[in-house]
């Protein structure tokens, strides 16, 4: 069925709102200052995760393949919290083909190196044979790679092996310099590069925190859950069938309340401040530097062995789980506290993504022209620092949106009044027509208005989101998750095993798996102190 353009806007408004003011703004000082083209200086960079599982759907337990390299030291391929967890990063990339085509690249490549595995296409497991059944990435017997087996063996401590093995994409987004000079000489004429780019990115991403719903509607795909991935604790999801748990309107479990999460401030205290580099890295700093008599429970070196790196808030920066972080360029075994303040921000991270089970890297094109859309106008925007009140009402929108979303009644908080999640929504879509035709000017064809036409077909159409259409299939089919998704992934993998790789890239990549392999061999033979020393020294950086 075809929807037009008219049916599509009826939640939209006439004009858009005061809100939006400053961003309409910037844009046209952009354009009027001739430095448009300035808007298409950016990188765009992914990560996909991904459970490798036997025919029947059950989590592997053998090892990261060989054949991929090392999972500590390939730039590409590697491993996130088990061995059975495939990560796939590409670099920075002009353009969101040339990225989806390196990320179809790394799937192809890996499945000519599994033997009778395929990769899971959904962001939920199912655990068949509970904790224990998660094997924990192995990175070798250096220090670095066992610090790195240590932390996920601390978070498998802290929340559960389970809860780690939930996938997600994650859309690395950055401007390039010809952007920054704009901005500095248009809207901060008195600030140094670096200060400038560093502001603008908190402002970024405070508002991708404040908007951050958005994408669990429009691009959420995990609604239902296998019932094994409850392990028999009690719960308040509906069953779908005898095998399956699921909320008639959810969007994304995954971003819910049954979903990895360490923002609970009477079990941690931690909250990270987002008012701007200096804020963020102090409050990163005071968590990983601070004992928590929770987490001494569970001892750090027990009988001779680590079950995790440290009893503090945070091990290392990283647990700390967000939406959307500010990333660095990392040198060496580099804190990230440190990498911020030495060179700042170089990039933003958007962590909200499920693995959309319908497209066999789990991303598609037109979604990924939204993100850019998104992350443009979030920066375009005015972002005043967040209050207590507006963070409580961020993690409401965010639970209410991954667990009802698609409610037509759902009502969100937006300066302490309630607003219809369709209705923000519809505001959102039209104020940021005018920056998707800014981006299209420069191209052969409507690449960003068609790609937010396409979401507003969703907005007016909830049946045509990921976590509506997976619903749908799995009661026209009459199977549940676990079926479901052990289908789609067999297919998938069909998908991948007739896709062509070119000899070029074959080469490419197996010469980044063979150098891997002695890169971490060389590490191995380099250490010189113990692994007690090497903890110290790496948390004594300053």
């Amino acid at each position: 069925m075809k929807y037009s353009c008219q049916s599509a806007l009826k939640y939209s408004v006439k004009e858009p709102p005061l809100l939006y003011s400053l961003f309409q703004q910037r844009l046209q000082a952009i354009i009027d200052a001739n430095r448009q083209h300035s808007l298409s200086d950016r990188r765009v960079g992914l990560e996909k995760e991904a459970l490798r599982v036997n025919a029947e759907g059950m989590i592997a337990k053998t090892p990261h393949p060989a054949a991929l390299g090392s999972a500590l030291t390939h730039p590409n391929i590697t491993t996130d919290y088990s061995e059975a967890l495939l990560e796939f990063i590409t670099p920075p990339c002009d353009g969101i083909s040339e990225a989806m085509e390196f990320l179809e690249d790394l799937h192809s490549f890996t499945y000519q190196r599994l033997d009778e595995e395929i990769l899971w296409a959904a962001s939920m497991p199912c655990v068949l044979e509970g904790e224990q059944g998660i094997p924990i990435a192995h990175y070798g017997s250096s220090n670095l790679g066992r610090m790195k087996t240590v932390y996920r063996r601390g978070l498998g401590h802290r929340y559960g092996r389970i809860m780690q093995v939930i996938s997600g994409c994650h859309f690395n987004f950055s401007m390039g310099e010809s952007f920054w000079t704009s901005w500095q000489e248009l809207f901060a004429p008195g600030q140094s590069l670096r200060q400038c780019r560093d502001e603008a990115y908190f402002g970024m991403i405070r508002n991708l925190q404040r908007l951050g719903w958005l994408v669990p509607y429009l691009f959420g795909a995990s609604p239902a859950v296998c019932r094994t991935f409850l392990g028999g604790k009690p719960t308040t999801l509906a069953e779908f069938d005898e095998g399956t748990y699921y909320e008639p309107y959810a969007t994304s479990l995954r971003m819910g309340d049954i979903g990895y999460q360490n923002r609970k401030e009477e079990e941690t205290g931690i909250k990270a401040n987002y008012d701007g580099l200096d804020s963020y890295v102090k409050s990163l700093e005071w968590a990983i530097n601070t004992p928590s008599s929770q987490y001494e429970k569970i001892g750090v070196l027990v009988e001779g062995d680590y079950r995790q790196l440290n009893a503090n808030v945070l091990q290392i920066e990283n647990e700390y789980y967000s939406t959307v972080r500010p990333k660095p360029l990392t040198q060496g075994v580099e804190k990230p506290t440190l990498a911020l303040k030495r060179g700042g921000v170089a990039y933003v991270e958007l962590r909200s993504l499920d693995v959309n089970p319908f497209e066999p890297t789990g991303l598609d094109r037109s979604q990924l022209h939204f993100l850019e859309l998104l992350m443009i106008f979030a920066l375009l925007c005015d972002s005043p620092r967040i209050d207590e009140l507006e963070r409580l009402a961020i993690d409401h929108n965010q639970s209410a949106t991954a667990h009802r979303g698609r409610d037509p009644k759902l009502a969100l908080l937006r300066k302490g009044e309630q607003i219809g999640l369709r209705e923000w929504a519809a505001e959102l879509l039209q104020a940021m027509g005018p920056l998707a035709a800014a981006l299209d000017v420069s191209l052969p064809t409507s690449t960003y208005s068609m790609a937010l036409q396409a979401q507003q077909y969703k907005l007016a159409d909830a049946s045509l989101t990921p976590s509506a259409r997976m619903l749908g299939e799995m009661a026209d089919q009459e199977e549940g998750f676990h079926r479901f998704a052990k289908r789609i992934s067999l297919e998938h993998a069909d998908w991948f095993e007739q896709r062509h790789l070119s000899r070029e890239r074959e080469v490419e990549l197996e010469a980044l798996a063979t150098d891997s392999l002695l890169k971490q061999a060389q590490i191995e033979a380099s250490d010189k102190e113990d692994f007690a020393a090497f903890l110290r020294h790496y948390a004594e950086q300053r």
